[in-house]
């Protein structure tokens, strides 16, 4: 078989990086996930995450944000060692000048320690995570990363 020419390479895993990071969302939105749906949405996490390496565009932002949403889905299957291992890799790429992806680095840590039973650490990365959310400029940016915050926090701190 042979092998496309490298401009359709690139726009394939254009095409999957960001079409299977999209579909994994729309699964981790869903309430009434099948174990299968579960399976999937983090295959398609993976998937995305693996097209967005082989893309030539591909900076440690855009790795950041791939461990971020694998790091999630863990959280949400309470699986506390992938959580954890997804979240630190996500804060070993995240800019160190990007308040925006340091404060979801730092939420997706303390979601992975929540699970795992260690609040008080889990406290520490929120805590980390407002400090951060402080200086992130766009308004809608902060605003997704505070009501994220806000509903970690109901875990975190029971009323």
């Amino acid at each position: 078989m042979a092998q496309p020419d490298k401009l359709d390479f690139d726009q394939t895993h254009r095409y999957f990086s960001t079409s299977c990071f999209n579909n994994a969302w729309e699964l981790l939105d869903r309430q009434d996930r099948t174990p299968d749906d579960d399976q999937q949405m983090l295959l398609l996490a993976f998937a995305s995450l693996w097209h967005w390496t082989q893309r030539p565009d591909c900076t440690d932002k855009h790795l950041s944000i791939g461990y971020w949403q694998i790091s999630r889905i863990y959280s949400v299957l309470k699986d506390a060692e992938n959580a954890r291992k997804y979240a630190q890799l996500c804060l070993n790429k995240t800019p160190a000048d990007d308040p925006f992806c340091l404060g979801y680095a730092h939420e997706a840590l303390a979601r992975a320690e929540s699970i795992a039973g260690n609040v008080k650490i889990a406290r520490q990365h929120f805590a980390e995570a407002l400090k951060h959310a402080d200086s992130v400029s766009q308004t809608e940016d902060q605003k997704l990363l505070l009501d994220d915050l806000q509903q970690l926090e109901r875990v975190l701190m029971p009323a």
